[in-house]
């Protein structure tokens, strides 16, 4: 591998690797300048002062060798974070007067289930044992199993790399960076190669979801609720790894709800929404009823139900336009 890298251009290094940038920093070695990209790594490391390492107490002679070593040790954890996932099982426990909920649901890729029942029923307590990966250890005392079998606790306990991802009710953003910054952060991190490809791709998702358009300069911390959700939205689908997505309530959103959950199911999301929106929950091949803490139900979305969902869709693009024409500042008395 020393070879092979060695004798790459850093512009196709970069391009190649678009993590590298944290050996620069960590060695407190000088970033390559554009007019250098042409340049192969081991050239450009070649071309420093090496009074200037020696005073950082780097051996220039062993740079390039260090440089190889970070590369492969980065290709290593993007091994590790790679989910093979089957199949997710959630086995019923208890409500919350301890009857038992007798059930075990099936779910795989591709599958959007959604979670219906009163305020207050437990319907986020039942994302938050997904989440958790609970293993009968929870007021609930429901298991989740993933590909038939309990997951590991590295897992359940990791903070770097999640199975789920949760989009909740309440998204603020407190990190001071534009959007094009922020996504180029959360790409980097995940060691895509295509980063700049990305931004366009998940910058068009989320305007397609949001009502006011979103800017790749826009500050994170300006953008509006349901900004923030077409945003995390889209790079949910695009960006995260994580194979299982949760949704609280979307609905309050003020975003295009059909669009937000194809773009999960075509990049082979398992999602699970939390719901008061009746065209959301029969959108889903199978709800989950809640009441009393615990899983009272599982229906199957019948085919009259489907046919019911076409009037509900009709009045809701109904409902949404005059909602439109109200933000925009029209009148609807005509």
């Amino acid at each position: 591998m020393i070879n092979t890298i060695s004798n790459k251009t850093i512009d196709l290094i970069f391009k190649t690797y678009p993590y590298c940038h944290d050996f620069f920093e960590s060695m407190v070695v000088d970033y390559p300048p554009k007019d250098k990209y042409h340049l192969t790594i081991k050239e450009y490391f070649d071309s420093l002062d090496s009074y200037e390492l020696q005073l950082k107490g780097i051996e220039q002679e062993s740079l390039i060798e260090q440089f190889i070593s970070f590369l492969e040790n980065m290709k290593e954890r993007q091994k590790n974070v790679q989910w093979n996932i089957k199949s997710l099982t959630i086995i019923g426990g208890q409500n919350k007067f301890g009857e038992p909920e007798n059930i075990s649901l099936y779910l795989k890729p591709g599958d959007v289930v959604s979670i219906v029942g009163p305020t207050g029923s437990g319907k986020s307590r039942l994302l938050g044992d997904i989440e958790w990966l609970a293993q009968g250890d929870t007021p609930t005392r429901r298991k989740i199993l993933v590909n038939d079998t309990v997951p590991p606790q590295s897992w359940r306990f990791s903070i770097e790399h999640k199975l789920v991802a949760q989009l909740s009710q309440n998204m603020n953003f407190v990190m001071d960076l534009t959007v094009a910054d922020f996504i180029k952060m959360h790409g980097e991190s995940r060691m895509i190669s295509d980063v700049e490809n990305k931004i366009q791709v998940i910058l068009e998702k989320a305007n397609e979801l949001a009502g006011e358009k979103i800017s790749l300069d826009t500050p994170v911390t300006a953008l509006s609720g349901g900004q923030s959700r077409a945003l995390m939205i889209a790079d949910t689908a695009f960006l995260s790894s994580s194979p299982i997505v949760l949704i609280d309530e979307i609905e309050n959103a003020g975003i295009d709800r059909k669009i937000a959950i194809s773009l999960l199911v075509k990049n082979e999301k398992i999602v699970l929404i939390a719901t008061h929106d009746p065209v959301l929950a029969l959108s889903a091949e199978r709800r989950i009823v809640i009441k009393n803490g615990g899983i009272d139900k599982i229906i199957i979305t019948s085919p009259k139900e489907k046919e019911q969902l076409h009037e509900l869709e009709a009045l809701n693009q109904k409902l949404m336009y005059y909602r439109e024409l109200l933000r925009t500042g029209a009148s609807i008395e005509d």
